[in-house]
């Protein structure tokens, strides 16, 4: 019988945006665990690894090299029948570390039924038909784009920054500020004078786009008195400057640079997170953070990237639901489903659950600090994985005990009771996991 304690070996993805060498977690990460070929080269950026049973870079098991997909197919148990006959006898979510060295694209992730009629008509760019909302959670100082703000830091930029009022028309602009000004609580008319204005900007022509960049470019130089709000926005004309100039340097002539004045910037220190519904658009601009999506590998795209473009499409199916950034943000709450020892209670140890609105995963982040700190988790009716981000410890199922440590990869079988301890050298040392979980809702509550 496959014991339900399995050590991963996943794959690094490596794209232009990624840290590069050792200064990307997720180089490091997968570093941690034999790979043949694999060693990390100082010069070559490092983007993302990927834990989990999705085609385009399935985990395998570290001893026998049987892909994850393999496993669970094979011992439906490992799933639990209930998540098995809901997802297909698939792992229903997509874990990953990012390390992000300059901007993702600007982006947003399809819902299920757009994702279908996309997959459809163009299979090359839209590699499968699910959906993809995603959760993510801080390891390093974060920065990103994320959500639309207000609209009335939208009315202020385009009233008061003459390159973006410049690209999207004196028209179209004072029609969206004067809309807002007369129905501030008529939301569907507001998005879709958003949607107006925001349509401009991506469709502008190459040249429109090249002469307001150099104007943009010139007001951030000269510290950007424009771009600052007078109390309005939540983003200071000093963050816009230094933001614009940055991103210039790395993309030069985008329309990114102009879709930074829509969206909320959000900064988050470690252990802060944010959930992204399907439809949401965002783009991750620097630092590490663990990712958790539906298992899907679909993504809309209009700046920022020499990848494949779909302006029409991420234009037409955005929420457009605009909001201060602080309703993007979520509240982790202490995990219920845990013991922790004397040795853990007493050292200030915590189990965190971040557990977005939807069914496909929940993640648990847990700190153990000090030596021998120790914390059981209730089984679980449905799969999960474990990586490890600092520090060191153990990890055991049953009668298995396992050493685990940064950048480790485990796969727990379900009904597996699971217990993390650490192992420090000092009372400050942290060992601290990521468990990204699905557990159909009905069988923790018994109905």
């Amino acid at each position: 019988m496959q014991v339900p304690l399995i050590r991963l070996q996943c794959g690094a993805n490596s794209y232009d945006w990624g840290k590069k060498g050792s200064d990307s977690a997720a180089a490091r990460f997968a570093a941690a665990t034999p790979s043949d070929g694999f060693t990390i080269q100082d010069d070559k950026p490092y983007a993302e690894l990927w834990m989990g049973t999705h085609p385009s870079n399935p985990s395998k098991d570290l001893t026998t090299g049987r892909t994850l997909l393999d496993l669970v197919q094979d011992n439906q148990a490992l799933l639990a029948s209930s998540v098995a006959s809901k997802y297909e006898n698939k792992l229903p979510f997509l874990f990953k570390i990012l390390s992000i060295g300059k901007a993702l694209s600007i982006q947003a992730h399809p819902n299920k039924k757009l994702a279908e009629k996309l997959h459809a008509r163009d299979p090359k760019n839209y590699p499968d038909d699910n959906h993809k909302p995603e959760m993510a959670i801080a390891i390093t100082p974060f920065e990103g784009f994320c959500g639309f703000r207000p609209l009335a830091e939208i009315s202020h930029f385009l009233e008061n920054v003459p390159a973006l009022r410049q690209l999207v028309g004196d028209d179209k602009a004072q029609s969206f500020i004067d809309t807002v000004k007369a129905n501030p609580d008529d939301k569907t008319q507001n998005k879709k004078a958003l949607q107006t204005v925001f349509g401009a900007v991506l469709s502008a022509s190459e040249d429109d786009l090249a002469k307001a960049t150099s104007s943009l470019v010139e007001a951030a130089s000269s510290q950007g008195a424009e771009f600052a709000a007078g109390g309005v926005s939540s983003t200071s004309g000093s963050v816009l400057s230094e933001l614009v100039t940055r991103l210039h340097g790395h993309f030069g002539s985008d329309y990114g640079l102009f879709v930074l004045f829509f969206l909320n910037f959000i900064k988050l220190s470690p252990g802060e997170a944010l959930f992204l519904q399907a439809d949401d658009i965002h783009a991750y601009v620097s630092g590490d953070i663990v990712e958790c999506m539906a298992s899907s590998d679909n993504v809309v795209r209009a700046g920022f990237t020499p990848k494949f473009k779909d302006v029409d499409t991420l234009v037409g199916m955005l929420t457009y639901n605009y909001a201060p950034i602080e309703e993007q943000k979520m509240e982790p709450v202490d995990y219920p489903y845990v013991t922790l020892n004397r040795a853990a209670y007493s050292s200030g140890s915590e189990a965190k659950l971040y557990d977005p609105p939807i069914e496909e995963f929940s993640v648990v982040r847990t700190v153990l600090r000090g030596n021998g700190s120790k914390a059981t988790f209730d089984p679980l009716d449905g799969p999960s994985i474990i990586i490890c981000t600092g520090g060191k410890g153990k990890i055991s199922v049953g009668p298995t005990v396992k050493e685990i440590k940064e950048g480790y990869v485990y796969f727990v079988g379900a009904t597996a009771e699971c217990v993390l301890e650490s192992e420090a050298d000092g009372d400050e040392d942290e060992f601290v996991t990521f468990k990204a979980y699905c557990e159909v809702e009905e069988t923790r509550n018994g109905a």
